[in-house]
């Protein structure tokens, strides 16, 4: 007979025992695919439908990468251990997303895989898309239990790429956006609050403070300002004043500065929620002398 515990169930947690947490997030992470699938089966794509489902398919792998990044700063800052549960699970949806990107480009290609390895090689844009893939599959293929207890300390070591992916990504997505490039400064800054969410863990302070958390955000609010000014600047014939000054208007639209600042505000006002909850935060909320993973 096949053990049982060889062939763990996604929605079950390590006992075996039936979580709603990780139901609830494998509910979210397939969601999308089946909405797109629905929207191309019903002709709602528009006259392109598989470019569409490219860009789709690219977008929810990079959201689902950094949502996998902010599975360790949120457990640390709502005090919430289980949550760990489902990082894995979002990392590897992330490299779904992004593998079924690759074959619809193919798709879209013709199955002309010489012509995809030239287009690869020579747009640059497609070649920091194709190097982040791998490091993602790099760190997707050693995401087991097996490969875990395999590697030791090298596992932790290895999956620090996850920062350079995210950052390659990021690029990517900028790259191919082209002139809008809201929802990638959008993405940028979000990766950008969760970094310094983490550079304070390692420096040492303590994650659990509301005004350390306030600070973050705020940085990461002016840098994602700086990004999109800088992009503009740099890429585009926008002049880049007119977009940094959009950031103190709000007639049109609420920048991504604000919606990074806001979600990292959101952030530090969860610590002052929980003894709301009759919650008791241990003392010395600063980063612990051992650490299972990277994160």
């Amino acid at each position: 007979m096949t053990d049982r515990r060889s062939l763990p169930l996604p929605w079950n947690d390590r006992a075996g025992h039936l979580s709603p947490l990780k139901t609830a997030v494998l509910a979210g992470l397939v969601l999308p695919a089946i909405w797109l699938l629905a929207q191309f089966a019903a002709g709602a794509l528009g006259p392109r439908p598989v470019t569409e489902l490219i860009h789709g398919t690219g977008d929810w792998a990079i959201r689902f990468l950094f949502l996998s990044l902010a599975v360790t700063p949120l457990r640390r800052i709502a005090d919430w251990p289980k949550l760990i549960l489902v990082r894995r699970m979002i990392g590897l949806a992330a490299l779904f997303y992004a593998l079924t990107h690759l074959c619809l480009y193919i798709i879209d290609q013709n199955f002309g895989l010489a012509r995809v390895a030239s287009e690869i090689a020579l747009r640059i844009y497609l070649t920091i898309g194709f190097a982040a893939l791998i490091g993602l599959s790099v760190l997707g293929a050693t995401s087991t239990d097996a490969m875990i207890k395999k590697l030791g300390r090298n596992w932790t070591r290895l999956h620090r790429i996850i920062y350079a992916i995210g950052v390659l990504a990021a690029l990517h997505f900028f790259m191919q956006t082209k002139a809008d490039v809201y929802e990638a400064t959008l993405m940028s800054g979000l990766f950008v609050l969760l970094m310094f969410f983490r550079i304070l863990h390692w420096r040492g302070f303590d994650i659990g403070s509301p005004l350390v958390l306030g600070g973050a955000a705020i940085l990461a609010g002016l840098a994602t300002a700086g990004i999109e000014y800088a992009w503009y600047a740099l890429a585009t014939g926008v002049p880049p004043e007119r977009v940094l000054a959009a950031n103190l208007h709000f007639s049109y639209m609420v920048r991504p500065a604000w919606w990074v600042l806001a979600t990292g505000l959101t952030a530090a006002a969860v610590p002052l929620l929980r003894p709301l909850a009759g919650e008791k935060r241990p003392k010395g909320g600063g980063r612990k002398p051992l650490r299972a993973a990277a994160g």
